[in-house]
């Protein structure tokens, strides 16, 4: 009896909830930590980039308007889910190079900031707004709105990098388009298998895989995009990037301000807040 042959897996992208190869019909080898061939993932194009963020624009309404108890719950569930493929996860950080604990261990990391994140959804708002006291018979409330839809570039930590730039980014009511590691791509990917089935809507978060260079300019460029998250970009590209966002006023976050490898804290999340403050007077 002939052995039977293992299903390989291919590695797509992850836009509007569905799992569509680059339309330019591109892929990239990628190896583990000692240079020996893993997989090839599919290398997006601009093209990727602009139906992202169609994708991501057009899932920002439904979202934004959830309540953020029910935003929290969506969260848990990601970690619910992630919890449940654990082993899958560990195995992939261990075929890119990590050892059987430090990978065990960033597994529990990504699960544990996703229930983090979670339990801050519907507490932000309290913390981030304000009953301002005024000279004058009104009530004077800020209150944080989401920005819009975020373009993030991912560290090159694999999976806890990933889910430490995008829990936050969406827990407040963004959508985000997000550029994985480019040397390790392939738990971005299973990620995005577990968001697709953790009552997450589609287009909240879209993955793509690819080149650096070639994304996050067009991201940072893009003029539908209101915020863009740099965690993964290179000091040398941050000011060409920064350059190209500022056509739009985009909100810039640069690396190392709201360092993720860091405990999780406040500032990811009200980084891509917008305060409005609305007046009303005293008795009406």
């Amino acid at each position: 009896m002939s052995e039977r042959l293992s299903v390989r897996k291919t590695y797509k992208l992850y836009i509007g909830g569905a799992f569509p190869r680059s339309e330019s019909g591109r892929s990239y080898v990628v190896n583990d930590a000692k240079g020996r061939f893993l997989a090839n993932a599919s290398q997006a194009s601009r093209k990727d980039v602009r139906d992202a963020v169609v994708a991501a624009r057009k899932a920002f309404g439904g979202w934004s308007s959830r309540t953020p108890y029910n935003r929290g719950q969506i969260l848990y569930r990601v970690a619910e889910m992630l919890e449940g493929r654990r082993t899958q996860f560990v195995d992939e950080l261990r075929a890119g190079g990590a050892a059987k604990t430090a990978a065990s261990a960033e597994v529990d990391a990504a699960i544990d900031r996703w229930v983090w994140y979670a339990g801050w959804a519907d507490k932000i708002g309290a913390v981030a707004g304000n009953a301002n006291p005024v000279a004058g018979p009104f009530f004077n409330l800020s209150t944080p709105e989401p920005s819009g839809v975020v373009g993030i570039v991912a560290p090159d930590s694999a999976l806890l990098g990933l889910v430490s730039v995008v829990a936050p980014a969406i827990v407040t009511g963004n959508t985000a388009v997000v550029v994985a590691s480019e040397p390790a791509p392939l738990p971005a990917i299973t990620l995005a298998e577990v968001l697709a089935t953790s009552d997450l809507p589609g287009g909240v978060v879209n993955l793509l895989t690819g080149r650096r260079a070639e994304l996050a300019p067009w991201l940072a460029s893009h003029m539908d995009v209101n915020a863009i998250d740099l965690a993964g970009v290179s000091e040398e590209a941050v000011t060409d990037l920064e350059k190209a966002a500022a056509d739009n006023l985009k909100r810039v976050l640069r690396p190392g301000i709201g360092d993720w490898s860091a405990e999780p804290g406040t500032d990811r999340m009200t980084a891509f807040l917008e305060t409005k403050t609305v007046w009303h007077p005293v008795g009406v």
